[in-house]
């Protein structure tokens, strides 16, 4: 079965872009559909189009809205490698760079002059991200003129405002109530802030596991033993904001781990390490960018306590990532908090990916349904 497909890079993310009813297949589930198209569970994806990274097994599911005041529904899928599960439970703020561009290529938008404006629903989070993409004279140029940190090549810029982002998963900005708390971490624990905005995330001092901040990514994920430590607290994270009641329950990707620590440089606010499924994250979340820029505006968290007071109340946030220097702004549009960013994106490929029939085997649908590995 062919099932059209654009290969996009948004951000620091490379994700599969489809609209939603081309996924509806019949007898089987989107989540069936989208493990079986990137190959998993299968640590290369060798016989799908996944990446084998966090950062490139990623969907976007996109459909013209019926809602009023939104432009596009826009649903993301962290598809599993190792394990035959698609998490729905967060946005990619990176993937959703690629969502305006899209809609104007599809008509969903019609471009204006000298800018266009595109409302965007993330149906996962009901968080409504304003972009905004250069189109002079009415036409979707895709000028490639900007960089971004983590991208060796420029880009497609689009500027991306998070409308209100606080507390669209759990509720609140700071689901315990709190701005720290101590989480299970050995003798005494570890003091940590709880954020949801933009996306539900654990930031924890580097230092409080013995990191500097600005570690080496490659030395990380060579340490199962501190990788196992770390997705402990943030397991032990989702259960104290509400997301699950058991840490065992924990989703892969919700919430992400930040570590954060003094800046080392110049110019910089702080420097920020992150963990996404696992892993070091090559960059930063944009969602996890939106997360911290509001938590630094708290003074009694973990962020706030390595900025100095003029700093809290700043109008930008400029963190320093192991890929680069990356600036948030925060404005306010009819009296609603805005976070955003600019990145950028590009389209890579365009045609149709290849659904092989319903497996029919006993073991390949006990695979498929995560029974084997």
């Amino acid at each position: 079965m062919e099932i059209p497909a654009t290969w996009m890079r948004g951000g620091t993310s490379k994700c599969w872009v489809f609209r939603r009813d081309d996924l509806d297949v019949p007898g089987m589930s989107v989540d069936e559909v989208l493990l079986r198209v990137y190959g998993s569970p299968d640590v290369r994806q060798v016989d799908g189009v996944g990446g084998g990274t966090s950062t490139t097994s990623k969907a976007v599911i996109l459909s013209a809205s019926q809602r009023e005041g939104v432009d596009v529904d826009y649903t993301f899928a962290q598809v599993g490698i190792e394990a035959a599960t698609v998490d729905w439970g967060s946005n990619c703020g990176n993937c959703s760079a690629v969502v305006a561009a899209f809609a104007v290529r599809e008509g969903w938008v019609a471009a204006q002059d000298p800018s266009t404006e595109v409302r965007v629903l993330n149906t996962n989070t009901d968080q409504v991200i304003v972009q905004e993409l250069s189109t002079p004279g009415g036409v979707l140029t895709e000028d490639l003129t900007t960089a971004i940190p983590g991208v060796p090549f420029l880009g497609s810029p689009v500027r991306m405002g998070f409308l209100d982002p606080a507390g669209r998963t759990t509720g609140r900005l700071f689901p315990t109530g709190r701005e720290r708390d101590r989480l299970p971490d050995g003798e005494g624990g570890i003091e940590a802030t709880l954020v949801d905005a933009g996306a539900p995330v654990v930031a924890l001092r580097a230092a409080d596991v013995g990191l500097t901040g600005h570690d080496s990514l490659a030395a990380l994920d060579a340490d199962p033993a501190l990788l196992g430590r770390l997705d402990a607290i943030r397991r032990e994270g989702a259960v104290a904001m509400g997301l699950v009641a058991d840490v065992g329950e924990a989703a892969r990707a919700v919430p992400k781990l930040a570590l954060v620590a003094a800046p080392r440089e110049e110019g910089c606010d702080v420097d920020v390490l992150m963990l996404s499924m696992g892993r070091a994250h090559p960059a930063i979340p944009i969602t996890g960018s939106v997360a911290l820029t509001l938590a630094s505006r708290h003074p009694g968290t973990v962020v706030a306590q390595l900025l100095d007071d003029e700093e809290t109340q700043a109008d930008q946030l400029v963190m320093r990532t192991a890929a680069g220097v990356v600036t948030t702004y925060v404005s306010e549009t009819d009296g609603q908090v805005v976070v955003g960013a600019t990145r950028t994106y590009r389209r890579l490929a365009q045609g149709v990916v290849f659904l092989p029939d319903p497996p029919t085997s006993t073991a390949t649908h006990r695979i498929l349904k995560g029974e084997e590995s």
